[in-house]
C-alpha cells in the first residue's frame, strides 16, 4: 500500500480575520510613519548642511575682507593680553560655531512653529491634542535632557536608524544638538505664535472677510503678519534664550563658544578664558537686542517715539 495515498490533502488556509486585518492596517500606517520620519530628517540635514556651508563661505569672505585690520590688532592683543592673543581665534570660532547652531535651529524651528501654531488654535481636536502634546512636553522638560534623549538615546535604535540610512546623522553630535534645538525653539516659538494669532483683533479679521478674502488668503494677508507683529518681542526673548542656552551643547564634545573655553582654560587654567567667552556672549546680546529693537520699531510704527521738532514756536 502506498503511505502516500493515504495522506490527506492540505486544508486550505484560513481566511484572515477582522483581527489581523486591523493589524495588517497598523502595520502599514507605521510603515508610513517611519517612511516620512526618514523622509523629513533627510530634508532637514539638507537644508542645515547648505544653511552651515552658506555661512561659512561667508565667515571666509570676511575674513578676507577685514584681515588688513585684524592682522595688526591681533599682533597688539599677543603683547598686552597673551591669555586672550593665544586662545582668542579658538574663542571666536567656537563663536561662530555657536551662531551657526543658533541660526539653524532658529530658522528650522520658526518653520515648524508655524504649522504647530496653526494646530494649536485649530477646532480639531486630534490636531490640537498632537500640538500640546508637543509642546507641553518639549516646554515641560529641560533642554539638556532633550539633547540626552536624542544625543545618546539614539543609539537604543541604531538598527532602526540604519535601516532608514539614518545613522550618519544621529551619531554625530553636531546633527543631534540641532534636532534638539530646532524641536525645543519649535515648541516655545508655536505658543508664542499662538498668542500672538489669538491676539488678532476681531474686526480686522472680520474687515477682511467682508472683502472677501478666503481662509488661505486670510492666513496670509491679515493673520500671520499681525500675529508676528504682536510676538515680535516675546520672540526676541526667545532668540537671547537660545543664544544663551546653546552653551550646553558643549557637553555632547561640540566645540562651540563654551566648548571652546572649557578646551582653553584646561590647557591654561586661566579663569579669564571664561570671561572674554561671557564677554562675546553678552556682545552677541547685546548687538541682537538693538538691532531686534530697530526691527520692532519699523514694524510697529505706532511704538516708535515722537519726532523732536524743536521748540514751539511763538504766536504772533
Amino acid at each position: 500500500m502506498d503511505p502516500t495515498a493515504a495522506t490527506p490533502p492540505a486544508a486550505p488556509a484560513p481566511e484572515p480575520g477582522l483581527f489581523d486585518t486591523v493589524l495588517g492596517l497598523i502595520g502599514d500606517v507605521l510603515y508610513g510613519i517611519y517612511w516620512v520620519f526618514a523622509q523629513v530628517i533627510s530634508s532637514v540635514v539638507w537644508v542645515f548642511s547648505s544653511i552651515k556651508q552658506g555661512l561659512r563661505e561667508v565667515w571666509l569672505f570676511l575674513g578676507d575682507i577685514l584681515s588688513p585690520v585684524l592682522d595688526p590688532l591681533g599682533v597688539a592683543i599677543n603683547d598686552y593680553l597673551p591669555v586672550l592673543g593665544k586662545y582668542g581665534p579658538k574663542l571666536v570660532e567656537g563663536l561662530w560655531t555657536t551662531i551657526e547652531i543658533v541660526s539653524v535651529s532658529l530658522a528650522v524651528g520658526g518653520l515648524l512653529a508655524i504649522p504647530l501654531a496653526l494646530c494649536r488654535t485649530s477646532r480639531i481636536g486630534l490636531l490640537k491634542g498632537f500640538a500640546t502634546t508637543y509642546i507641553f512636553f518639549f516646554r515641560g522638560t529641560p533642554l539638556l535632557a532633550q539633547l540626552y534623549l536624542i544625543y545618546y538615546g539614539s543609539g537604543q535604535f541604531r538598527p532602526f536608524f540604519e535601516q532608514a540610512g539614518l545613522w550618519p546623522v544621529f551619531r554625530e553630535a553636531y546633527w543631534c544638538a540641532l534636532i534638539a534645538f530646532s524641536m525645543n525653539t519649535a515648541a516655545y516659538t508655536a505658543e508664542i505664535l499662538r498668542g500672538g494669532i489669538q491676539a488678532i483683533p476681531v474686526g480686522e479679521i472680520e474687515a477682511a472677510r467682508s472683502l472677501g478674502m478666503g481662509r488661505r488668503l486670510l492666513m496670509r494677508r491679515v493673520i500671520l503678519p499681525g500675529a508676528y507683529r504682536i510676538a515680535l518681542p516675546a520672540y526676541g526673548n526667545e532668540i537671547i534664550l537660545m543664544i544663551k542656552g546653546s552653551a550646553i551643547a558643549s557637553i555632547v564634545t561640540i566645540l562651540d563658544l563654551m566648548g571652546q573655553a572649557k578646551r582653553a582654560y584646561s590647557q591654561s587654567f586661566s579663569f579669564a578664558v571664561y570671561f572674554y567667552a561671557a564677554l562675546m556672549y553678552l556682545v552677541v546680546t547685546f548687538i541682537l537686542t538693538r538691532g531686534w529693537k530697530r526691527l520692532e520699531d519699523w514694524l510697529n510704527p505706532q511704538r516708535r517715539p515722537p519726532a523732536y521738532d524743536g521748540p514751539p514756536s511763538a504766536k504772533p
